[in-house]
């Protein structure tokens, strides 16, 4: 289908105003304007319980995390979420709308990582200090009055790469997570399929803006193979935890998320994949602006409440109809895809 009215509004006026791309910018213009946008679409934050905000040791010094707590009786499941950016751009701030929205949906309490940024802490820094993270939540659960038989990981863009990278590294230590929640996930640094083919628009995130990524966070073209960096190059996705995959069909990386959530499916993990027709890359947290980004919230929201095995909000947050939920037009089979078969 065409490019969602909505979101066609928000690309046709950057070109009126001449906006330039990210990757034509400066890192610091980049990352200001970033945070800029992110802010302007999200709409008006909910409020939470409670907030807050600490440091733990990481790998190379303080690392710091928030904490967005719903009301409910403790311990609470916990979802690690990991801000997108590609790695380069934003911060803890980046995934507060998010953040609060998914912890009153799903009543879980959502620890949001500060990991490491590139080019001044290349791969695998952000990747060491997400695992980190999961490590020292799952070890330090009582104090945050987190439940640590119920975690999962979760991250959009760059940040569910990185969730799903923890996710490998969880299953390795022998670590049981609850479910991944991945939202157009970067799974394969070297792919050249249709969807990276076909974006090309300077208005929105397109396949320049891939590579300008790419380039900042690897230190070695080799590391593109990494299964930390690439996670569809992983050897084997076997007993992994439960996962919904979201991709936007006008996405340089759609063909890639799809294709790691068949791959899941086929090596027998439960997944749920689902393509929002008419949306582009960044379209989750728009929520203040886009309807299917409180449509894809609502199914996140439904899927960690069944990884956690918690009730619904009074009132319920299930995607409305119309909502793309299971897929749109592509991909095909995807009632196999949910069962893991």
């Amino acid at each position: 289908m065409p490019l969602d009215p909505q979101l066609q509004v928000m690309r046709d006026q950057r070109e009126r105003d001449g906006v330039r791309p990210l990757y034509a910018m400066s890192l610091a213009e980049a990352r200001a304007a970033d945070l800029a946008s992110i802010r302007e679409s999200g709409g008006e934050p909910e409020p939470v319980h409670e907030v807050v905000n600490l440091t733990i040791p990481g790998p190379s010094g303080e690392l710091p995390l928030r904490l967005y707590r719903p009301a409910g009786q403790r311990p609470l499941p916990a979802l690690l979420y990991f801000f997108g950016g590609g790695w380069v751009l934003g911060t803890i701030d980046t995934a507060d709308g998010v953040s609060r929205s998914l912890a009153n949906a799903a009543g879980a309490l959502v620890v949001v990582v500060g990991y490491r940024l590139a080019p001044e802490h290349r791969f695998p820094a952000a990747a060491d200090d997400c695992y980190a993270a999961l490590r020292w939540v799952a070890g330090h659960a009582g104090e945050i009055g987190a439940d640590p038989a119920r975690l999962a990981v979760g991250g959009d863009s760059a940040g569910g790469n990185l969730a799903a990278g923890v996710a490998l590294r969880a299953r390795g230590a022998g670590l049981a997570l609850a479910g991944q929640l991945l939202v157009y996930p970067n799974t394969d640094q070297l792919a050249d399929d249709q969807s990276m083919r076909a974006a090309d628009d300077p208005f929105l995130f397109n396949r320049r803006s891939v590579a300008w990524y790419r380039q900042h966070y690897l230190a070695d073209p080799g590391d593109a193979a990494s299964p930390l960096a690439s996670p569809l190059r992983a050897e084997s996705l076997a007993g992994l935890p439960p996962a919904l995959v979201i991709t936007a069909e006008y996405d340089p990386l759609r063909d890639q998320g799809e294709a790691y959530a068949r791959r899941l499916a086929a090596e027998g993990v439960q997944v749920e994949l689902s393509r929002y027709p008419g949306m582009a890359h960044g379209f989750f947290t728009m929520a203040g602006t886009v309807d299917a980004s409180r449509s894809a919230i609502a199914q996140a929201a439904s899927s960690l409440r069944a990884w956690f095995g918690t009730a619904a909000p009074r009132g319920g947050d299930e995607p409305p109809d119309g909502a793309a939920v299971g897929g749109g037009d592509e991909p095909t089979d995807g009632a196999a895809l949910r069962r893991g078969e």
